[in-house]
């Protein structure tokens, strides 16, 4: 089941979120987040966009939201969507249904660009994978800009890579 996600999920979302700020390079944060600034977080996006949850069998075991992208009046049709599934939980399909009811409701909205901000690594470890990339274009998505080592975490340096789905016309 998708669902909007509520303050409530909080502790879940954050439960899922830490394992990536701890183990990865996915997120370049490197301290996890309170509950409280996480609580924070969801309530801010909610005010205007869309953040789901995946639940089955009453666990959360995913989420996805979207934001602004830039926050310039110009940009309004575009939107940066962000996505995390419990590391456990991964190859069931659970990104994708994710990202595609994300997708529906942006278009209702008139989002008609979606960018995804990833990490890239120079060479793939342990921390960092092309996983990312290769999911996000497996959905349709192309890349569109590279920065290179950017970012630094786990004494490594790490490029950030963008990446762009047209979802809407541009008349």
């Amino acid at each position: 089941m998708i669902r909007s996600a509520t303050t409530d999920d909080a502790g879940r979302l954050l439960e899922i979120y830490a394992y990536y700020v701890k183990n990865t390079a996915i997120t370049f944060e490197y301290d996890v987040p309170s509950p409280d600034e996480f609580r924070e977080r969801i309530e801010k996006t909610l005010r205007k966009y869309p953040y789901l949850v995946l639940e089955e069998d009453g666990t959360v075991l995913g989420y996805a939201y979207a934001g602004p992208f830039v926050g310039r009046a110009a940009y309004r049709h575009s939107s940066e969507v962000t996505i995390y599934v419990d590391h456990a939980s991964k190859g069931h399909g659970y990104g994708r249904k994710l990202y595609e009811a994300l997708e529906e409701r942006l278009k209702t909205m008139g989002i008609r660009n979606l960018y995804a901000c990833i990490g890239d690594p120079v060479e793939e470890d342990e921390y960092l994978t092309r996983s990312s990339e290769q999911f996000h274009r497996h959905l349709g998505y192309t890349k569109v800009g590279e920065f290179h080592l950017c970012g630094y975490k786990f004494g490594r340096w790490y490029n950030m890579i963008w990446m762009e789905k047209l979802i809407g016309d541009h008349p």
